[in-house]
């Protein structure tokens, strides 16, 4: 998603010294080129700095080139200032580590495609690339900066990886195999949004941060919440073209001239559509119909993906995948107390509640719904809680029909459930502070009960924002007509799927008929503790195979 201020970008890490990094005598915001090309060490240095930043704990783009995990935060001149969307978020954290470190560097700043949006319509393709080129004077980073942010969007992201020939695109699709997937990694949803992957745990977890349009900065694991894409939309992960500078004279230590020449699909080794196609011998796919083995076991996309990252791990305990995930829908729910925190801090919700939604909740062209609502962030953490709910009737399906793919050695996996999603659900906690000045503290299970009520409108009370009821409403200014809004809303909050492509711009009275693409009449089922506690009657989950022993 594009959010339209100015300046945009983003920081991170490396053991060098930042002053030598930028080439020889290089004065502040000065960009020399040193190197022909990125080296495997360098794309090493590159995710090892990225992967500190993930670590670092920053919760917006500013506070990212701040942290101590950056070593050239000392270095960067006072006019630099990092604000970052999504889609810049990966560009960004590239073109500064290339610049600190005297690397070439070059973007698609153009692409085309059919429809009146094409960041949702349709797939694109590149049809045009800067590549940065020192003629002897060096490179203006600040401005290059700037003016990678203004070309970079989602669309950036949008084009078949397959496509051979043309401008390239400036990522690829790699195989599924350990070390493929790895620190600096984007991941793309077709729906909008764009992550990189910032670590890769030993049970292949995919962590990846993500910069929203209020310039914060939030993680989560890789998943079903990205949808399954066809090749022709380029959806899901992608890795960085190889490129080299070829044609340029050395001049002290310095690369001048020259252009910049990019690696075609068939030169990159781990190059593979096998996201899109599947990895079943004799089948065809495309995106969701795609089909996946690993050592001859049927698996989902993402079961697949987890298992090919850790190098075949394919077993699963229910407790630490449940203790996981849960901590994992803890921390997107504390970073989305922070995005309804800012909407507060800037009295959106004081402002009077305009005639009509945005022509598309998801994808608003107006900065204030863009910058403070949250129904794309909420469909996201919903999502989550969906999946949750899924994954673990599958496993307990699975393990009752003794599945080698479950493992698990305790004497009592109910109990053990119960104990473990009791803890966690203990240790999570949000707090908000209510329109009288009261905190107001929500249990997990609190959260879990009114999920479908937490409200996206950045317009409502922050009470309604945390989908209050009865006494806690009290205190919430909201006047009689925020109140009707808030409930005609609701089909619109019962919805995870996020619908880029259809026209809203919903007025009271439409949303009340209800409209056509308003939203679902009823949420998916969520309730995790009532499927553990109701342990013992038999589980059922239509489709599965079970593999016996």
């Amino acid at each position: 998603m594009r959010a339209a201020w100015a300046s945009i970008f983003v920081a991170v890490l490396l053991s060098t010294s930042a002053a030598h990094a930028e080439g020889p005598n290089a004065p502040p915001g000065v960009w020399y080129i040193t190197k022909s090309e990125w080296t495997e060490a360098d794309e090493k240095g590159f995710g090892d700095f990225v992967r500190a930043i993930g670590h670092s704990g920053c919760t917006t783009s500013v506070d990212c080139l701040r942290v101590a995990a950056n070593p050239y935060r000392d270095s960067d001149p006072k006019s630099l200032k990092f604000l970052a969307d999504c889609a810049d978020f990966p560009y960004m954290l590239r073109a500064y580590y290339a610049w600190k470190n005297g690397l070439p560097f070059s973007y698609v700043n153009g692409v085309s495609g059919k429809g009146s949006d094409i960041r949702f319509e349709g797939g694109n393709h590149p049809s045009s690339r800067r590549d940065l080129v020192d003629h002897g004077q060096g490179l203006p980073a600040l401005e290059i900066l700037g003016e990678i942010h203004i070309g970079i969007w989602s669309a950036t992201y949008r084009t078949n990886p397959g496509q051979e020939g043309g401008v390239l695109p400036d990522m690829y699709s790699p195989k599924m195999q350990p070390g493929t997937i790895r620190p600096g990694t984007a991941v793309y949803d077709v729906n909008g949004h764009v992550g990189l992957v910032y670590d890769i745990e030993p049970d292949g977890r995919i962590d990846y941060m993500d910069a929203h349009p209020d310039f914060t900065v939030t993680r989560s694991v890789y998943g079903a919440q990205f949808g399954q894409s066809p090749a022709k939309l380029g959806g899901g992960l992608k890795n960085w073209r190889p490129m080299k500078l070829v044609g340029a004279h050395n001049e002290n230590g310095r690369l001048i001239g020259g252009r910049v020449v990019l690696a075609a699909n068939e030169e990159i080794p781990d190059f593979s559509l096998e996201q899109y196609t599947g990895n079943v011998s004799g089948t065809t796919g495309d995106g969701d119909n795609a089909r996946f083995q690993y050592n001859n076991v049927e698996l989902s996309f993402y079961e697949y993906l987890r298992v090919a990252v850790a190098g075949g791990q394919t077993s699963y305990n229910p407790v630490y995948e449940l203790r996981s995930t849960m901590r994992t829908l803890c921390n997107d729910l504390k970073d989305r107390a922070l995005a309804v925190d800012v909407a507060v801090k800037e009295g959106v919700n004081k402002k009077a509640q305009p005639a009509h939604l945005p022509d598309n909740i998801y994808n608003a062209s107006d900065e204030e719904w863009e910058s403070y609502s949250t129904p794309s962030r909420d469909a996201r953490l919903k999502t989550g809680f969906a999946q949750l709910y899924i994954d673990l009737q599958k496993m307990l399906f699975l393990y009752e029909q003794r599945d080698p793919r479950v493992v698990y050695e305790g004497h009592g996996l109910k109990e053990d459930l119960q104990k473990m999603y009791g803890e966690e659900a203990a240790a999570c906690s949000i707090s908000y502070t209510n329109s009288r000045g009261t905190p107001v503290t929500l249990a997990f299970d609190d959260v879990v009960q009114r999920l479908f009520q937490l409200d996206f409108d950045p317009y409502h009370c922050i009470e309604r924002r945390w989908g209050a009821r009865e006494d806690e409403l009290t205190s919430c200014t909201d006047d009689e007509s925020k109140a009707h809004w808030y409930t005609a809303e609701q089909r619109l909050r019962n919805q995870i799927d996020r619908t880029y492509d259809v026209r809203m711009g919903f007025s009271l009275a439409q949303l009340e008929k209800p409209a056509e693409n308003s939203g679902s009449d009823k949420p998916p089922t969520i309730d995790v503790k009532g499927l553990i506690d109701r342990m013992g009657q038999r589980v059922a989950f239509m489709g599965m195979q079970p593999v016996g022993r």
